[in-house]
């Protein structure tokens, strides 16, 4: 046996020995206190945190969860440079103590709560056991997301490296497994935060103001699913309002020549179409009088896919897609309007943040999470802005469920342009990473018909290359439209002309190509005692005493609002959802415990928006 071998092998025994000895029993854990929490966090434990399947748009029967209690240690990275790529060494010899995944390590609901830092790595180990019945089957290892350069070790082999803390991970462990029983899983985790030039959001090792805690480390569901030896990879669905068919193309993994897929469209569990054919083929489904996808009626169709060997059925998946069609065209007037379904649609929303008290970017729960969309919903808005963050998948299922549009932003990095500025140079490798991880978000999140905008940029934070990357997404997605620059450094490309404006509201003047969007606006701030993130030191755009006040204020806005709204303003996005540590510019308090303004109220206001953007006749 090699040197590293035995070193394996005692870090695995001492792993059984601290089990059975019960130093790292169950009960120990608890979140850590001295902030508020949401109703779904102090529900938390290690054995029921986030245990739905989290791949919605590809589901398999067989699956193991492995959330709970991983050991954890905070080692120095020992790093030669500052750059991704180094190696990071030997695991720990010692363990700090237990952490809950897919908790990051700086929040509450970790257990944790400790700031890991440019200069540290974050390691986790646990021992996974394949169960009897995957003999003869490949084990895939997923990890939701984790954030943000991820070594994965099984035994103590290397199975895979990843860079990008917004995009699923999935390894074949099977060669690294030995024999039956325990195996060890390690993962090492480095994360630069605003130390380096990759997608990071509003993640800061230094919080203040608009600019919140660090998130190191596994932060989405990680788990394991068996596959044949040939199986489905991956599903590529589209569909046609127009010619009333549906597209699926079935992607094989060790597929070969004698393999064919079938693929079969159900409404409320009656097959309405059906096709086959083989792996890489697009299969087209004719659907006779569709029932179209729309917040008003968000209806979907379920899909079940069959891979087969000579006739005999080898993979099996479920699956489902919304037919929708969302466009850029004119009224009866002329102006240019959102379409959906071959109507104007006024699109109004919350800019959505996604953090959480305890969990930052990890919502407790996923009723938590979906609690957040039926609020949406309740307030009376048919649209959010996922801001500079992306979500685990369950998130876009439900907003697909409930019926919630969604303009998707690509997580911002790097270098800022200021307004009047010109689009910045970033080095080779900044644009490598961007590019690989904007297409991977792309690539993960394309199935979700209530995804209907990408926006790549945000008020000139990495702002670069603007006209090619906005014509590369559309090209690369054609059923979404590109809002190429959310505020300040318009560059006259895109679908849409996209203005922030605060507290506002403004509206861009109305173009020949694009229509006019705003972008942000509102930031109305009320902070309500016991509810917030600290005591002091609150921060709003507009700052309030009185739900009252608030009210009046956001009335005001609304009402200024609706004239743009009748002469072309063609989306609006209000700051915001939620309270985010020391902003309290939410509809709710940052628990969620508190909805600031009467639903009734919210839902009147913005219904008469939607009536003022139906489209002016000539």
């Amino acid at each position: 046996m090699s040197r590293r071998d035995l070193c394996w092998t005692a870090l695995l025994c001492a792993c059984f020995l601290q089990s059975a000895t019960g130093v790292h029993a169950v009960d120990e854990w608890k979140p850590v206190g001295g902030k508020i929490m949401s109703e779904w966090g102090r529900r938390i434990t290690p054995d029921n945190v986030l245990q739905e399947y989290p791949r919605p748009q590809l589901v398999r029967a067989e699956w193991v969860n492995l959330n709970g209690l991983w050991d954890y240690a905070i080692r120095p990275a020992r790093r030669r440079n500052w750059t991704p790529g180094t190696k990071p060494g030997e695991a720990p010899a010692t363990w700090d103590g237990q952490i809950l995944v897919p908790f990051c390590a700086e929040s509450a609901l970790s257990g944790v709560k400790r700031d890991v830092g440019i200069v540290n790595r974050l390691w986790y180990r646990r021992t996974i056991e394949i169960p009897a019945a995957w003999n003869g089957q490949r084990v895939l290892l997923h990890f939701g997301a984790v954030d943000w350069e991820a070594h994965v070790y099984v035994n103590g082999e290397l199975v895979g490296e990843h860079r990008g803390g917004y995009d699923p991970l999935s390894l074949d462990i099977s060669p690294a497994l030995k024999g039956t029983g325990p195996q060890e899983l390690a993962v090492a985790v480095w994360d630069p935060t605003d130390a380096g030039t990759q997608p990071r959001g509003k993640q800061t090792q230094d919080a203040w103001g608009i600019w919140y805690t660090p998130v190191t480390g596994i932060w989405q569901t990680v788990w394991m699913e068996p596959v044949p030896p040939a199986s489905i990879a991956d599903l590529e669905i589209e569909t046609s309002v127009d010619r009333e068919e549906i597209y699926v193309r079935v992607r094989g993994d060790g597929t070969t020549g004698r393999h064919s897929v079938s693929v079969e469209v159900l409404d409320n569990g009656q097959a309405v179409a059906t096709a086959e054919g083989e792996t890489e083929d697009r299969l087209r489904l004719g659907i006779d009088a569709p029932r179209l996808w729309s917040p008003e009626d968000p209806f979907l169709y379920d899909l079940k896919i069959t891979l087969s060997d000579g006739g005999e059925v080898v993979d099996a998946v479920t699956s489902y897609t919304g037919m929708r069609k969302i466009t850029l065209n004119k009224d009866g007037a002329g102006v240019n309007r959102l379409f959906l379904n071959d109507r104007p649609l006024f699109q109004y929303g919350p800019l959505d943040q996604g953090w959480w008290p305890d969990g930052l970017y990890t919502a407790p729960s996923d009723a938590a999470l979906k609690h957040d969309i039926e609020v949406t919903k309740q307030l009376g808005f048919n649209m959010l802005r996922k801001h500079v963050k992306v979500e685990p998948a369950r998130f876009y299922y439900w907003c697909d469920k409930l019926g919630v549009l969604v303009w998707q932003d690509m997580p911002s990095g790097d270098q800022f342009v200021r307004p009047g500025q010109p689009d910045f140079v970033r080095s080779d490798r900044s644009a490598e990473q961007f590019e690989l991880e904007l297409q991977r978000v792309i690539d993960a999140f394309r199935h979700f018909p209530s995804i209907v905008m990408w926006v790549p940029f945000n008020e000139g934070w990495g702002q670069y290359d603007t006209q090619r990357i906005a014509e590369w997404i559309k090209r690369y997605d054609g059923g979404r439209l590109v809002d190429s620059a959310s505020g300040w450094a318009d560059r006259d490309v895109g679908d849409v002309h996209d203005l922030h404006k605060y507290p506002g509201p403004a509206a861009p003047a109305n173009e020949p190509a694009r229509a006019a969007v705003l972008g942000e606006f509102g930031g109305l701030g009320l902070p309500l005692e016991g509810h917030t993130w600290v005591s002091d030191d609150n921060w709003g755009y507009r700052k309030y005493t009185t739900k009252a006040e608030l009210l009046a204020a956001y009335e005001e806005l609304l009402r200024k609002l609706e004239p743009m709204v009748r002469d072309g303003l063609a989306a609006a996005v209000y700051t915001q959802t939620t309270d985010v540590e020391t902003e309290t510019n939410g509809l709710m308090t940052y628990d969620r415990a508190v909805i600031k303004l009467p639903a009734a109220r919210l839902r009147e206001m913005a219904d008469r928006l939607y009536r003022a953007g139906a489209g002016r006749s000539e």
